[in-house]
């Protein structure tokens, strides 16, 4: 995220977030390189032909950004914070379809928190306990689980993160490493309640 293209993205938000729809077309066009970038993140190392690609993935977090047309944009940096986490919710809502699909709904496996998010079919489970144990930190702490859902759903940096949230960038590297320790507990806990 250069601050010499954040100029025309911001005008563009606040007139979009103004009402002026039309902006959204010329907005997207700017921003589709990043909202790339975090789909291909996201479904890294999937094979061809995959039930969620993406194009469609890209596609789908267009039409609900669409819906948050009278947010309160502040910047590129922001927009780009809500569509990682739009696309967060897709993935869930795509993994809890294929839980539905399985009989027996398969066992929660772990996801790595160290690194940055890959979805398939064979962690769907794990990714909707991850979300599970997100929205629960997110309610003990919003600003954590924002930096979770930006650096490991987002592929965001540091410094990215940073620029969405408002604050120092060591605060995020703190929010990062507790959220991880706190999801990791989380998630080990649930599934040892799910073995025994």
């Amino acid at each position: 995220m250069q601050p010499s293209d954040s100029l025309p993205i911001t005008g563009l938000l606040l007139r979009w977030g103004a009402g002026e729809s039309e902006s959204l077309d010329e907005l997207v066009g700017l921003v589709e390189p990043q909202l790339r970038r975090i789909a291909h993140h996201l479904m890294r190392g999937e094979r061809q032909g995959h039930t969620l690609q993406t194009t469609a993935l890209v596609n789908e977090d267009y039409l609900k950004l669409v819906d948050q047309s009278r947010a309160s944009w502040k910047n590129r940096a922001h927009f780009v914070g809500v569509a990682a986490t739009l696309m967060r919710r897709i993935l869930v809502d795509h993994a809890r379809g294929l839980q539905r699909n399985k009989r027996g709904g398969g066992a929660a496996e772990h996801l790595p928190l160290d690194e940055g998010m890959v979805f398939s079919p064979a962690n769907s489970a794990a990714l909707i306990a991850l979300d599970d144990a997100l929205e629960a930190l997110a309610k003990m702490d919003a600003r954590k689980a924002q930096v979770v859902d930006l650096r490991y759903f987002g592929g965001l940096s540091v410094e990215e993160a940073a620029e969405v949230l408002h604050v120092h960038p060591n605060t995020v590297v703190r929010d990062w490493d507790l959220a991880r320790k706190w999801l990791k507990r989380e998630l080990t806990r649930g599934h040892s309640a799910h073995a025994g």
